[in-house]
């Protein structure tokens, strides 16, 4: 009976010191998993003492102006999905579109325009504005772009890239500042003009806004921010995983194609690729002419973009 007794109490006491063990190794794993959250996504982005944009060197230490951008450090830090997105688009987009801005005397840094305009997407707006830029109807077509029911030039990245180009000199001519003109992107030039005169300030960071307006300028310089080092932010993205640049060739079309679908057979490649270098092309023809020519990308490498041999 002692026998059964003691052997009882052994195992009693061995559960014990295991349940401890493992109690004490679970609290362990917990701690390395809170650590582990902590250092990768929970982690709050420090404010910079100041920041460059456009050349322009932008005082952080005031506390409105830490505290606006602040909150779009913060919201676009922890939108996951989007930011990484953001990155990805940027590898295939940015080269194009800096190149144009480049050429046309734009800082570059106003790219990121684009990116809060539409995460550098053909996206269409509640209101009627599309394209990586936003472009409404009528300023498009204030711009030299074709918008009707063949064709939507502000789907063309190159020439809505432009298009913003010479919306923004002008608002640099006009404002004198880069920061007044990217505000005049979302307010319009008279509704910044407007605000600069009847509160007497001269700075964008000095008016009072709507909260769209407000955030506006704000969102761009921290996604700037976090574009230009994501490492820094936890956003760790192989080469690989970013989109790459297409490859293209361009064909200069001065005739009418009656079934685009034939015409991409006919040059190596197929409607749908068609469609992804050339959204702009919103029906299965187009009606070029000798004096009314278009430019289509046609893929060098089909491949590439999904001409799908399986």
């Amino acid at each position: 009976m002692k026998g059964v007794l003691l052997i009882f109490l052994i195992f009693v006491i061995f559960s014990c010191t295991v349940d401890q063990q493992h109690e004490s190794v679970s609290k362990t794993n917990d701690r390395e998993v809170e650590v582990e959250l902590g250092r990768h996504v929970f982690k709050v982005p420090e404010v910079p003492k100041d920041i460059m944009f456009a050349d322009e060197k932008i005082d952080l230490s005031d506390t409105d102006i830490k505290e606006r951008f602040d909150r779009e450090l913060v919201v676009n830090n922890f939108w996951h999905s989007n930011t990484i997105l953001y990155l990805k688009r940027a590898n295939r987009w940015f080269p194009l579109m800096k190149s144009v801005l480049k050429e046309n005397g734009v800082p570059q840094d106003l790219v990121y325009l684009a990116v809060i305009e539409s995460g550098l997407t053909q996206a269409t707006s509640p209101s009627g504005a599309k394209g990586f830029w936003q472009f409404m109807p009528r300023t498009a077509k204030d711009y030299g772009m074709i918008v009707d029911r063949q064709i939507d030039e502000r789907m063309n990245v190159r020439m809505s890239t432009q298009a913003a180009c010479e919306y923004l000199k002008k608002a640099y001519l006009q404002f004198g500042s880069w920061m007044l003109a990217a505000a005049s992107y979302n307010r319009g030039r008279k509704g910044i003009s407007d605000a600069l005169e009847s509160q007497n300030v001269s700075s964008y960071f000095d008016l009072s806004l709507n909260n769209e307006t407000s955030r506006y300028v704000f969102r761009m310089l921290a996604v700037k921010h976090i574009m230009e080092k994501p490492e820094k932010f936890g956003f760790i993205i192989d080469e690989d995983q970013l989109y790459s640049e297409y490859e293209y060739e361009t064909v200069v079309v001065d005739y009418k194609i009656s079934d685009l679908s034939k015409w991409a057979t006919e040059n190596g490649t197929s409607l749908k690729l068609i469609r992804k270098l050339n959204p702009w092309i919103l029906r299965d023809h187009l009606n070029a002419n000798t004096h009314y020519t278009f430019r289509l990308l046609i893929p060098k490498n089909s491949e590439q973009l999904g001409l799908y041999k399986g």
